[in-house]
């Protein structure tokens, strides 16, 4: 399957291998999609630390503010760019994901939006990597996503209706207020989306993960749109384990 044919974008890789990688665990396959930002001043900075053994983290991609494109780990391998955290059924990440990096400096430069030609080359790179795969929408999630609490990246600025516009991912950003500021109802409503919740930190994390994503714009207690749009979320994007996929 990797020895398929890429993407236009994707011929323009460059290949580093870093040697942290190993073996998907219980003979699993990339079924999730996992977007990161590097938080680092540079992507040569980026990517010797993703490479460097020491480090013990790596990525399948780097994506350049230009973007250029480079291969590090191997589709079929287990690159370490997760860390604790789960999604739905899924509770070893770095086990059934691709993991892609896109150079930014976050919060180092005070969250710059993504450049235009590295949302296209993550575009056309996507392609490829949902295709090979099998993975849907969905299943296309960021590092805050997976790790409330303890992770923030891609961040308040990334696209992501860009690529739900393009059956990339999935967006909504509805407000609707009808829905009460009920705990239960959003642990509920976000549960079935695929958020856990973390220790430390509880529901109230995942609230701040499902905001930085979809509501980035709010702040303060729990509302009645928060739940609203993660019930629309849970209904008509609902987290489906890729085992109980239909083939």
């Amino acid at each position: 399957m990797g020895s398929e044919t890429l993407s236009r974008a994707a011929e323009l890789i460059a290949s580093r291998p870093s040697p942290n990688r190993g073996v998907r665990r219980g003979g699993a396959r990339p079924d999730l999609v996992v977007l990161h930002y590097t938080a680092m001043e540079s992507a040569e900075a980026a990517l010797a630390r993703l490479c460097d053994p020491a480090a013990e983290v790596s990525a399948h991609y780097v994506v350049t503010e230009r973007g250029g494109l480079w291969r590090l780990v191997p589709e079929e391998a287990r690159a370490w760019h997760a860390g604790a955290g789960a999604w739905g059924a899924v509770l070893d990440v770095n086990s059934r994901s691709i993991g892609i990096e896109l150079v930014n400096p976050g919060p180092l430069a005070g969250l710059p939006p993504f450049p235009e030609p590295q949302m296209a080359a993550l575009e056309e790179l996507l392609d490829g990597v949902m295709a090979r795969w099998g993975i849907p929408p969905a299943r296309v999630i960021g590092h805050s996503d997976m790790a409330p609490g303890r992770k923030a990246d891609p961040g308040p600025k990334f696209d992501w209706r860009r690529l739900a516009l393009g059956g990339r991912a999935v967006f909504s950003s509805r407000e609707i207020a009808s829905a009460a500021p009920d705990w239960a109802a959003f642990a509920a409503a976000a549960g079935a989306i695929g958020y856990h919740a973390p220790d430390p930190g509880g529901w109230a994390a995942v609230l701040d993960a499902f905001r930085l994503r979809f509501r980035p714009w709010a702040n303060g207690p729990l509302s009645g749109a928060d739940v609203g749009l993660a019930r629309d979320l849970a209904e008509r994007h609902p987290c489906v384990d890729a085992a109980r996929l239909p083939t």
